[in-house]
């Protein structure tokens, strides 16, 4: 099983060395995160700090505050999806037409955007108010929502649904591949340890007094954000690949049959 994960994300590695501008797609993401959270949680702020306490407006505000970050998200991580799908098949595409085919979709991404930011907002607000019991479920329905989202970028993306059929069509795929083989996409993620575990040397720089320590301490720091970025860019391939793979469309650089082993369907009748 983390055989086959290890071998998809090895796969899409290929890929993204191939097109390293892949990476571009969650540097964009983040600095717009960053704008867009100052832009909403300054007056956010201000105005709570004014009214000892959260007004209606503020309430409004911080709403509009997760549709906008959600949307900043889902707008470049859709842009992401579509220039990992051409280098898939092959072809090239520049950063350009992959941001312009994200502004052609802000029809569905954006109707997304507010039925993501819901549920985030929903989930949070139960698990705050649940006793650990409560907060054991909610985490569960997350991850099972995580899990049947999964695949929802490449099918606003490709199919052009909006967000009730696309949450339905990412659902349906989700039973079809993965199955009892859900945690293939684990390889990534032990990537990311490793890659986490090969930067830690450079806190040993605290043991050479203030200035090492500014140094390693910041030198760590930038590790880290570059390892995210990269997986960030790995997640985007990997998941347009499975999203290829269930709707049995070749794709370039990944081996069918590790995908047949990573994804085979389950045998029971589980979310049927």
């Amino acid at each position: 099983m983390f055989k086959n994960s290890l071998a998809l994300a090895k796969a899409s590695w290929s890929v993204l060395r191939e097109d390293k501008t892949l990476v571009l797609f969650p540097v964009f993401s983040g600095i717009a995160t960053l704008l867009t959270a100052a832009l909403f949680f300054v007056p956010i702020g201000i105005i709570a700090a004014g009214s000892d306490g959260f007004t209606p407006v503020a309430w409004i505000l911080t709403f509009l505050a997760y549709v906008a970050l959600a949307f900043v998200v889902i707008f470049f991580n859709s842009a992401l999806v579509f220039a990992a799908d051409k280098r898939l098949h092959g072809q090239d595409v520049t950063v350009g037409e992959a941001l312009q085919s994200s502004m052609e979709r802000i029809h569905v991404l954006l109707p997304w955007a507010v039925v993501s930011a819901t549920v985030s907002i929903v989930l949070r607000a139960v698990e705050q108010r649940a006793g650990l019991v409560g907060r054991i479920v909610v985490g569960l329905i997350g991850v099972a929502w995580s899990l049947v989202t999964f695949l929802i970028l490449p099918v606003l993306v490709f199919e052009n649904l909006g967000p009730i059929a696309a949450v339905k069509r990412s659902g349906s795929l989700f039973k079809k591949t993965w199955g009892e083989n859900v945690v293939a996409n684990a390889g990534i993620g032990i990537l990311g340890l490793l890659a986490f575990i090969a930067g830690a040397p450079l806190l040993l720089l605290i043991a050479a007094g203030p200035v090492g320590a500014v140094v390693g301490i910041g030198l760590f720091v930038v590790w880290i954000i570059g390892v995210s970025l990269v997986l960030s860019a790995l997640t985007g391939i990997y998941q347009t690949a499975l999203y290829r793979y269930a709707t049995n469309d070749e794709i370039v650089g990944y081996d069918k049959a590790v995908l047949q082993n990573a994804f085979r369907p389950r045998k029971g009748n589980w979310l049927n």
